[in-house]
């Protein structure tokens, strides 16, 4: 790649990570600050802080995701580290711009409930951008990446586990109430961050047997353009010999598949099973 290209994909990098950023700092300061919640975040966590700190939330957030970026960049690499350092000045200065054009901020949509909501939705679209481009908003983040690196939990199942004590820390300051909204939107803000991560991802692995098998495999490489792989199987109720075809395909070519085999063999033996990550991992030569 010569440098004019890599200058343009520096530069829609940035953008994108600006324009997520933006969109993670409207979620928390329309949403998640007048909520009072403290949901899996370090702006949470600097919402209960506040109480105490006389410094605004730009300034407390910035604080802690200082302490957070050094151990990111040390365990995380450089690409992961230098990235979450923009977006990591980004949001506070997103949130403190909006601190200063919209001031005492009230409830949009003037229920508790619903700010948690619609924080969650917005939150998770901002975040899944920003890990699909090995970045992150900074502080709880790391820590979730982290997590994903080196305990190898899905981004989500790490967010809802790290942000757990952040939202216990609402105890300290609010009601009853409050305090279960956390824990409850820390939880499935993890579910419907893996959703926005992997639900674009999600593939399905098909495995046939069919009396068909030249056909069908023939209908999988030269019509669905996709590959299969063949294994023997033996029945352990006759030990009679058969292959089994395997194939990965999307939502759009299961749905062919289907059709294809439902038509041509319906007595075929399909079993599927869900796919989000799928890796090839090349043999190191000696």
């Amino acid at each position: 790649m010569n440098n004019k290209n890599k200058n343009i994909e520096l530069a829609k990098s940035a953008v994108l990570m600006t324009a997520a950023v933006a969109v993670i700092a409207v979620a928390v300061h329309f949403f998640l600050v007048p909520s009072h919640t403290s949901i899996s975040s370090i702006s949470g966590l600097g919402i209960v802080l506040s109480n105490f700190i006389p410094l605004p939330l730009s300034v407390i957030t910035m604080s802690m995701n200082v302490v957070l970026l050094i151990i990111g960049f040390i365990t995380c690499g450089k690409e992961f580290g230098s990235k979450t350092v923009y977006t990591s000045i980004m949001l506070p200065l997103f949130l403190g711009l909006f601190e200063k054009i919209f001031p005492n901020v009230e409830s949009v949509t003037g229920s508790q409930e619903l700010d948690v909501v619609c924080y969650i939705l917005i939150v998770s679209m901002g975040l899944s951008i920003l890990f699909n481009m090995n970045a992150s908003s900074g502080g709880l983040d790391i820590v979730a990446k982290i997590m994903n690196k080196y305990l190898h939990m899905e981004i989500g199942k790490a967010m809802s586990l790290s942000g757990m004590c952040v939202a216990l820390s609402a105890a300290l300051v609010y009601d009853k109430k409050t305090v279960v909204l956390s824990v409850l939107g820390t939880y499935f803000n993890g579910m419907v961050l893996d959703h926005f991560i992997f639900g674009h991802n999600i593939k399905r692995r098909v495995c046939i047997i069919t009396k068909k098998e030249e056909e069908l495999r023939k209908f999988i490489v030269e019509d669905l353009h996709s590959g299969a792989t063949i294994y023997e199987a033996i029945g352990a109720y006759n030990m009679q010999k058969r292959n089994e075809i395997i194939t990965i395909v999307d939502k759009g070519e299961y749905q062919k598949l289907m059709n294809y085999i439902n038509s041509e063999d319906p007595e075929a033996f399909i079993t599927v099973y869900t796919v989000s990550d799928m890796r090839y991992q090349p043999k190191i030569q000696a």
